[in-house]
């Protein structure tokens, strides 16, 4: 099979992990006679720096071509003096609302390999969970393309009376249909859906709630529960394995989901596929990481990740999909790390703290033992 790939590195440490993602597609494809067709665009800062502005034309008509777009990050302290408009992140929205994706699917896990780097103790890890064992599972739906992030925004006035707004508004169809892609992911899980808002200030919230209430019906099956943002927030640390899907809001799937990303034991393992109506986008949830960026520092495994994420719904190639997971858990079991899943006192504990050359090195020798 043939597929081809839009491959934006973008900005900072883009590049470098999604360089490894490339190099497990190629693997794939060696190994089991796929061919992937890489087609290279710029967004964000790199596109800022050439063109002018953050989402070229091109880069859009090209994504628009392939059949999905395999995305490292945008980015960086050196364009945030730039007008809103002009901001790499910009990029990001456009070409979210492009490729017509409106659900971001955000799986977070406690990986036994990385218990050691979980901040919340044992005891915490346990409650909720279904077996009493200190670890959590859950998957966080975030809707991509409306709500705040794409609502008007502006600024108005002048000198000590000037002042800006950006605007939450959600229509129901919008609500709806990210409803139905968490409902029907809780259906091949737990069939635990919990529904997060903040209904009890926030008009937008209040429509929410009761487009939930009502699509609920349409899967009885399904245990379907409601929680404030803010109560949310402090549950996923007091007791995060009660949780299997969380669908929420643009904004507070994106705050909700970094949070996330820190039990389960750092951001850089934390990969994302944001799907709907149009091509996939595959990305990794950190940001660009300018600081550390060409140190050889940076995690590559969340960007492998979400090339496995890649293979599955946008290629329906779930063995392989599984194969480059298992290929990831295989390095954990060896005790690779790169620094930021490292142990406090990880040569204690056997592991191998080890760059980002050398941990994509090591996921495609585990691939390779295992295709």
């Amino acid at each position: 099979m043939r597929f081809k790939i839009a491959l934006l590195g973008g900005d900072g440490i883009g590049p470098e992990v999604t360089a490894w993602a490339v190099r497990v597609l190629e693997t794939i494809g060696t190994k089991r006679n796929h061919n992937f067709d890489f087609v290279p665009v710029k967004a964000g800062g790199a596109a800022i720096d050439e063109f002018g502005e953050p989402l070229p034309k091109q880069t859009l008509e090209a994504a628009k071509s392939c059949d999905a777009l395999l995305l490292g990050a945008v980015g960086g302290p050196k364009w945030d003096s730039l007008p809103g408009h002009l901001r790499p992140e910009r990029a990001l929205l456009g070409l979210r609302a492009g490729l017509g994706v409106f659900a971001n699917l955000r799986p977070a896990a406690l990986l036994p390999q990385l218990k050691n780097a979980c901040p919340l103790k044992d005891e915490v890890l346990a409650l909720g969970s279904e077996d009493g064992k200190p670890a959590f599972d859950m998957l966080i739906v975030r809707e991509l393309t409306g709500g705040i992030y794409f609502g008007e925004h502006g600024r108005e006035g002048s000198g000590s009376e000037e002042s800006a707004y950006d605007t939450e508004r959600y229509s129901r169809s919008e609500i709806e249909r990210v409803l139905r892609v968490a409902y029907k992911a809780a259906a091949g899980r737990r069939k635990k859906l919990c529904v997060v808002d903040k209904a009890n200030v926030l008009e937008s919230s209040r429509l929410w709630r009761e487009t939930a209430q009502q699509i609920s019906r349409d899967y009885p099956d399904i245990k379907t529960e409601y929680l404030y943002v803010d109560n949310c927030a402090m549950q996923l640390v007091r007791a995060p394995g009660q949780f299997d899907v969380i669908v929420t809001s643009n904004i507070f799937g994106d705050i909700l989901s970094d949070e996330a990303s820190v039990i389960a034991g750092s951001i850089g393992m934390l990969a994302s596929a944001s799907i709907g109506s149009g091509k996939g986008i595959f990305e990794p949830i950190h940001g660009s990481a300018p600081l550390i960026a060409g140190k050889n520092i940076a995690n590559p495994l969340a960007a492998i990740l979400s090339s496995a994420m890649l293979l599955k719904y946008s290629c329906a190639l779930d063995a392989e999909a599984n194969a480059v997971e298992n290929a990831v858990y295989a390095v954990l079991d060896s005790g690779f790390r790169t620094s930021d899943i490292a142990s406090r006192d990880g040569a204690a504990a056997g592991e191998k703290i080890v760059g980002t050359s050398e941990m994509g090195e090591a996921v495609l020798k585990a691939l390779n033992n295992l295709l």
